[in-house]
Parts: structure tokens; C-alpha cells; sequence
């Protein structure tokens, strides 16, 4: 199975496969310049790029727009874009739930995110110190004063996400339809250790462990290191949980009549 140079290769290739290269409204959340690549590269052009970054300047983004948002709480109605994407930024929230929500309330079509996975290799390397629980990283390398949590100087806790807690997130915001979750995941060879003390025998080792780790996720394909999940928003009345019902306003209610054949009556 492949292994991507960089991060950046899968996020293409993610995006390619998942959001229509037309004229959907795209807004993109914790954006930076590999953002405004990828998509100039997908010739992507209904873009809209935020973050929360006070020295950003606008011009850096041209020809796409930005503003100003921070992801916890959107200044955007409900369904404004066609599709909402963060890429490696939630874990930056102090609110990771609550940003997933935002990005999904935001969206009319489909959120895509690309984050970290809770999986078993990854608490592995946490243990041996072989990858980051807090990402101090970022900050060192923002003269130590952006990079953290809520783009602060306080390094954040790096949230890793499973497949069931997105799941749970989002059915638990919007119980009333069944909505469709897709899943993929990707291995890159990591570079953080390079940047530390010592960080020249965490490679080697990783190197070391690279063969091994090739026949691993041959089996284990969850169990890699790169992870993107995509939820497809759904208002479709012929995918409304049975309980309920809809009327012509979209008003929705609880449906009686299936409660009665569901539950025995007195």
C-alpha cells in the first residue's frame, strides 16, 4: 500500500474524491496557504478561507475570499455553504466537539475533516514519546507565541478522533435524519521527531520499524496514521428517522402512529 511523502498529497487526494470541482460554495475553516493551494490546484473557485489569525492578511488568500472566524462559533447562518472542510486544525479548538458541530450546522451538502485517529498504533507512539500528546511544536516554531490551543502560545492537547465519537457528535445534534459517514485513511512517514533534540534516533527507529509497519496496515488499514472522514448532510424526508414526521414547511414531529404499533398499549 502506498505511503505519501507528505500530508499533503493525501489531503488532495481526499478532497479529489469527495468534494465536486464545480461551483459549490466551499468554506474552509483554521485555513492557511496549503489550503488556497490545494483547491487552486483542484481549479476549485467558490472558496471562502477563515481562521482566526489577527495577522493574516487577505491579500495572502487572493483570488479566493477570507474572513475572520473562529470555528468554535461561526458568525454564518445554518446551510450558508454547499460544503464546510477543516483540515488538521479541530485539534487546535478547546472545544473539538463543539467545532465539529459548528462546521456541520455551517454546511448544507457535507463536512469534510482531516484529523488525527485515537487508534491503538498512535497510543503506542504517544507511550515512547514518538509522536506529540501536546503540540508544543507548532508553538516553538510561531516564536512561541501562536500555534496553540485557539491559535494561543499555550501548546494544545492533540484530540484524536474515532470513527464512533464523530458519529455520536453529530447524531446527537441532528438525531432526526440518518446520515451517511465516509471514512479514509492513509499512512505518511513522520517528520515531527526531526525537529527535536534527539530527534535523529526517533527517526532511525521509525525507519527501523518502517517494513514492519508496511506489512501491519496491510491488515490493519485503520490503524494508520493519516485519517479524513466526511459526513453528507442529510434533509432528505425519505431518510427521516421512522419516529417522525415531516409537513410540507418541514416542520418536524413525532410520528403517533408508529409509536402505537411500536409499544404495547394498556
Amino acid at each position: 500500500m502506498y505511503i505519501y511523502k507528505n500530508r499533503s498529497n493525501f489531503y488532495f487526494d481526499i478532497v479529489k474524491q469527495l468534494i465536486p470541482q464545480d461551483d459549490s460554495t466551499i468554506l474552509i475553516c483554521g485555513g492557511a496557504i496549503l489550503d488556497k493551494q490545494i483547491f487552486q490546484k483542484l481549479k476549485i473557485n467558490n472558496v471562502t478561507i477563515t481562521n482566526l489569525d489577527e495577522r493574516t492578511s487577505p491579500a495572502e488568500f487572493l483570488p479566493y475570499n477570507w474572513d475572520y472566524q473562529d470555528a468554535e462559533k461561526l458568525n454564518y447562518k445554518d446551510n450558508s455553504f454547499d460544503y464546510v472542510i477543516m483540515h488538521d486544525a479541530i485539534h487546535h479548538c478547546s472545544k473539538p466537539h463543539s467545532t465539529l458541530i459548528e462546521l456541520f450546522r455551517v454546511a448544507k451538502r457535507g463536512v469534510l475533516a482531516f484529523e488525527s485517529r485515537d487508534s491503538f498504533v498512535m497510543r503506542i507512539l504517544e507511550r515512547l514519546k514518538l509522536t506529540q500528546t501536546y503540540e508544543h511544536a507548532a508553538v516553538f516554531h510561531h516564536d512561541c507565541v501562536y500555534g496553540g490551543v485557539n491559535n494561543t502560545e499555550i501548546p494544545n492537547y492533540i484530540f484524536r478522533w474515532t470513527e464512533r465519537e464523530i458519529e455520536k457528535t453529530i447524531n446527537s445534534y441532528s438525531p432526526c435524519y440518518n446520515h451517511k459517514f465516509v471514512y479514509r485513511y492513509g499512512s505518511s512517514f513522520p517528520s515531527s521527531p526531526a525537529y527535536e533534540r534527539g530527534g535523529n534516533y526517533k527517526m532511525l527507529l521509525l525507519k527501523i520499524l518502517l517494513p514492519f509497519y508496511k506489512i501491519f496496515k496491510l491488515f490493519f488499514k485503520k490503524q494508520q496514521n493519516l485519517f479524513a472522514f466526511y459526513i453528507e448532510k442529510s434533509s432528505n424526508k425519505s431518510i427521516l428517522k421512522p419516529w417522525l414526521n415531516i409537513d410540507d414547511k418541514n416542520n418536524i414531529s413525532f410520528n403517533r402512529q408508529w409509536a402505537e404499533k411500536y409499544y404495547k398499549t394498556k
